[in-house]
C-alpha cells in the first residue's frame, strides 16, 4: 500500500478529531456562559464534515442546503441506522425515512436511492430549520411529527415518540460522534 495514501488518511482522521475536540470545547464554553446547548445548537454547515458511510452524499447535500452535516448524520442514525434499504411499518423509505408523499413533494423519484434520499431529506430538514428560525429542536420534531403538529402545539408535540426522537437525535448530534457509521 502506498505510504502517502496512509499519511493522507492519518492526517484526515487527525483533522477530524481536532475539529470535534474544538466543537466540544466551544459547546462547553457556551454552556458555562449560560447558553442552553440544546436550543442554541448551530444547524449551519459549520460542523465537522461527515465521515463514514455515505459521507460524501451527506456533505454534498449539507453544503447545498446549508445544514450541519453532523445533524444530518444524527437524523440518519435515528431514522434508519444508516440502512439505505430501510422501510418502516408506516411506509417511510430509505436512509432518512421519507414517506412516499413527502418524497414526491421533494422531487425524489427513488427514495431507496441513497443520493436522492439524502438530498431530499436534507432539503426538507433545511426547510424546517428555515420555518422554525434555526431552532434545531423544533425542526427535528417537525421532521418526525410533521410541521402541522409542531405548529398546533407551538412547540414539540406531547407525543412520547416525538419527544424520544428529538432527544435521541439531539443526543447523537451533541455526542462525540462515536456512533458515526
Amino acid at each position: 500500500m502506498d505510504s502517502s495514501f496512509l499519511t493522507g488518511q492519518v492526517q484526515s482522521v487527525m483533522q477530524n478529531l481536532l475539529f470535534k475536540m474544538l466543537e466540544r470545547l466551544l459547546d462547553k464554553l457556551d454552556t458555562k456562559s449560560g447558553a442552553d446547548s440544546t436550543t442554541s445548537t448551530s444547524s449551519s454547515t459549520s460542523g465537522a464534515a461527515a465521515t463514514g458511510d455515505f459521507a460524501s452524499l451527506i456533505n454534498q447535500a449539507a453544503e447545498k442546503y446549508g445544514v450541519n452535516p453532523s445533524l444530518v448524520q444524527a437524523v440518519i442514525k435515528a431514522e434508519s441506522n444508516f440502512n439505505p434499504d430501510a422501510v418502516s411499518s408506516a411506509g417511510a423509505l430509505g436512509l432518512m425515512q421519507l414517506m412516499p408523499s413527502t418524497a414526491d413533494w421533494l422531487g425524489v423519484d427513488d427514495p431507496l436511492d441513497p443520493a436522492q434520499n439524502i438530498d431530499g431529506g436534507v432539503k426538507f430538514l433545511s426547510q424546517l430549520l428555515d420555518r422554525y428560525n434555526g431552532n434545531t429542536q423544533l425542526a427535528v420534531a417537525a421532521y418526525n411529527a410533521g410541521p402541522g403538529a409542531v405548529d398546533k402545539y407551538n412547540g414539540i408535540p406531547p407525543y412520547r415518540e416525538t419527544q424520544t426522537y428529538v432527544n435521541r437525535v439531539l443526543g447523537y448530534f451533541n455526542s462525540s460522534n462515536e456512533w458515526q457509521a
